[in-house]
């Protein structure tokens, strides 16, 4: 049986059934049709043809690297003598002369960058506004076009480079380059626009910043001072030099001289100043310059020992140097710096006002010292003090940074474009140590995998070690549960001979309170993953720390949520290097240094107590155990072997006494105590074959804490003193 339509006739007749028919004949016919048309079209010409004749926009055409070489010629209008270029403006800020919403785009996270195709500028007389592409600038284009940043549309772009070769500006013609940059398509006053320069200035001035009227545009340049740098806006880049060669690690040399000059134009006064040094501690201090003998005067390659004439190959000598003098010249950047970096030895910047590469991101006292140029006769005293241990990181250091950031055109091109990229999207900007800290072959970046802030919901667990002091832990546990974030307590009692007090005689408080009795007397215990941590904070303190305030606590935990890989806690410890003893010991003293956080009273993640008791070397717990001491510096090794940075102590408090405790009750008071704990951080360090533990000078305060503020425009007001 067929389906029929179910439809009245009208009239004796069915006009819908046969309307229906010849409507479907139709739209089959039509379809036909359309399908043939596209054949033809196609067969006609290409997509740019046909989209041409169609007025179909063409989709834009990425620049290739190959198109760099072969520019097209433009002319430039002859230019008014009134009329007035914009001046580069001073006060630039990222907030204010960059325009951010031009940024992120079609739901992209990262900076969209827009290189203008290379073209000759010339005016009508011929004369070019700048030579032909340097290799070097051919080099920074090329990776900005291949590079994830890269967009060869215009109209989605965030930032626009020229294709006009700007690095050295003492080979373009200013007015035709200003002019140049004035007919680009989408200049509107340099905004988003950024130009790139290494050799600013020309004879005499030698200004610090290149010499164009540039507008709004971003400045990416060497030698800035700090007048001429705007500060969160321009990016300081390195002199990048041809000379410098990155060595081969596996084959070190010997470090023959403590400081080496090797610099070939440097102020005279400086010269005079390290002469007059060289005659003082020649055998300290090798003075090297141009040589007498013509055929070497003008060789880039040697230079000669002041006074001896001794010849020694450039820049092969650096390697054999602690120290590396860097400084100032006709221009503040100089190619020394890298040249030294390259080669291993640290560099000692003389150069007042100077902005170091990469300023923003790049901590450079961990790689290089700085002397004032008043100051310079001090020099040999000054890098005396510097320890073998801390010339040995400055070194590693410089070194890392060269080979990661500045060894190739490509790299810092790439390093610029990443700053950028930070500075407009901040949450997804690289942290201090990921700019800074080498990685680790031992260590995992953040091996938790947890976000950049710990949710605050949860709160934490406070896991309280007792043995019997039963009335400092109930005075302890009335304080802790003031705090707003605590959730749960959890008493450790570890005394197997005596049972914990009846339930009756606890506090009455309003958080969850638990006890356990252990099975030993171990201090381990306190690290135990009990069930009950249901948190992913816990905060381990002992049962006479009763100092510490309700606003104190929950300030730590705050703290915490921004650090949740590292110990945040308040007792702060340092570990320094004894060379009587040539070993490691512990140092109590109240230093602007810290190395360690004591988890007798200090935040941590749970996974720490889980990774201390199941995967730490067992030796270290039983020694622990054994000899009752140093499981706070065990724990404190671990998280900073595996995660490579240094522990956070919190508000200023220093004073941890038990007012209640007699001092005979404390194990810290055993005459002994500081031996062992000496021997435990060295007996560590050899356990993990290196000295895991980092040294910074960092303490966490509240906003407002020491401002003349009115009580109630501050969050925590009960924070203790010194």
């Amino acid at each position: 049986m067929r389906w029929r339509w179910m439809l009245p006739e009208l009239n004796g007749t069915r006009p819908f059934k046969s309307s229906f028919r010849a409507f479907f004949y139709a739209l089959l016919l039509l379809v036909v049709a359309s399908w043939l048309l596209l054949v033809i079209v196609h067969a006609w010409g290409s997509w740019g043809s046909w989209a041409w004749r169609w007025h179909i926009p063409s989709p834009p055409t990425p620049l290739a690297p190959h198109d760099l070489l072969e520019p097209k010629h433009h002319q430039l209008q002859a230019s008014s003598a009134d009329e007035q270029i914009p001046a580069r403006v001073g006060d630039c800020t990222h907030w204010d002369c960059l325009n951010v919403y031009r940024c992120g785009g079609r739901g992209r996270d990262r900076l969209s960058v827009y290189v203008y195709p290379p073209q000759r500028y010339t005016n009508e007389k011929g004369d070019e506004a700048a030579p032909p592409l340097s290799l070097q600038y051919y080099t920074l284009l090329k990776t900005i076009i291949q590079s994830e940043y890269y967009t060869p549309d215009p109209t989605e772009a965030c930032l626009f480079v020229p294709g006009i070769d700007t690095l050295n500006q003492e080979t373009i013609n200013l007015k035709l380059t200003e002019q140049a940059l004035q007919s680009l398509s989408h200049w509107e006053n340099g905004e988003n626009h950024i130009i790139f320069n290494m050799v600013p200035g020309t004879n005499p001035d030698y200004n610090t910043v290149i010499d164009l009227h540039t507008g709004r545009a971003l400045i990416a340049g060497a030698g800035f001072n700090s007048w001429t740098y705007r500060t969160s806006f321009d990016v300081s880049l390195p002199f990048f030099s041809l000379d410098a060669v990155s060595y081969n690690d596996n084959y070190p040399v010997e470090k023959s001289y403590f400081v080496i000059s090797s610099q070939m134009n440097l102020y005279d006064d400086h010269v005079q100043d390290l002469q007059e040094m060289s005659e003082i501690h020649g055998e300290l201090l090798l003075l090297l310059g141009t040589c007498d003998d013509e055929s070497q005067s003008y060789n880039n390659s040697m230079r000669c020992q002041y006074k001896t004439s001794a010849l020694f190959n450039y820049p092969e000598v650096l390697r054999h140097g602690q120290f590396c003098i860097v400084g100032r010249g006709i221009r503040l950047a100089q190619p020394a710096l890298l040249e030294v970096m390259a080669a291993g030895c640290i560099p000692v910047v003389i150069a007042d006002s100077i902005i170091m590469p990469f300023k923003s991101v790049i901590d450079w006292h961990r790689a290089a010292v700085f002397i004032p140029e008043d100051n310079l006769l001090s020099l040999i005293n000054v890098l005396n003090e510097i320890s073998k241990e801390r010339r040995t990181e400055m070194a590693n250091q410089a070194k890392w940074l060269y080979d990661n950031y500045f060894s190739s055109m490509k790299q810092i091109t790439m390093v610029t474009l990443d700053i950028i990229n930070d500075r407009v999207f901040p949450l997804m900007a690289k942290s201090y140590e990921q700019w800074n800290m080498p990685p680790n072959s031992n260590a995992a970046s953040n091996p938790l995998f947890l976000p950049i802030t710990a949710p605050k919901a949860p709160g934490f667990t406070a896991v309280i070690l007792t043995f019997d002091r039963v009335e400092s832990l109930f005075t302890l546990i009335n304080k802790l549960v003031k705090t707003p974030s605590l959730q749960k307590i959890l008493v450790i009692w570890n005394n197997q001979k005596k049972p914990p007090p009846p339930p009756s005689h606890w506090p009455v408080i309003s958080k969850p309170l638990k006890v356990r009795q252990t099975k030993e007397n171990k201090l381990s215990n306190r690290f135990y993953p009990y069930d009950e941590i249901e948190t992913e904070c816990m905060l381990t303190i002992d049962d006479d720390i009763i100092m510490l305030t309700p606003d104190e606590l929950e300030f730590g935990y705050e703290v915490w949520r921004e650090f949740p890989d590292r110990i945040v806690g308040f007792p702060s410890r340092v570990h320094l290097w004894d060379n009587i003893t040539q070993a490691w010991k512990y140092h109590s003293e109240w230093t602007n240094q810290i190395s360690m956080v004591l988890t007798g009273a200090a935040f941590h993640h749970k996974f720490w107590a889980w990774y201390y008791t199941v995967r730490m070397p067992s030796d270290i717990r039983e020694w622990v155990d054994e000899n009752m001491n140093c499981e706070d510096i065990a724990m404190n090794f671990l998280v900073a072997n595996l995660t490579n940075k240094p522990p956070i102590k919190v508000a200023p408090r220093k004073k941890f006494k038990c007012p209640e405790c007699t001092n005979t009750e404390m194990l810290s008071a055993d005459i002994g105590h500081m031996t062992e704990r000496s021997a435990c951080v060295d007996r560590l360090s050899h356990i993990y074959g290196r000295m895991p533990l980092k040294t910074v000078e960092f303490r966490a305060d509240p906003v407002l804490f020491r401002d003349t503020f009115p009580q109630k425009l501050k969050w925590f007001n009960d924070i203790g003193s010194l």
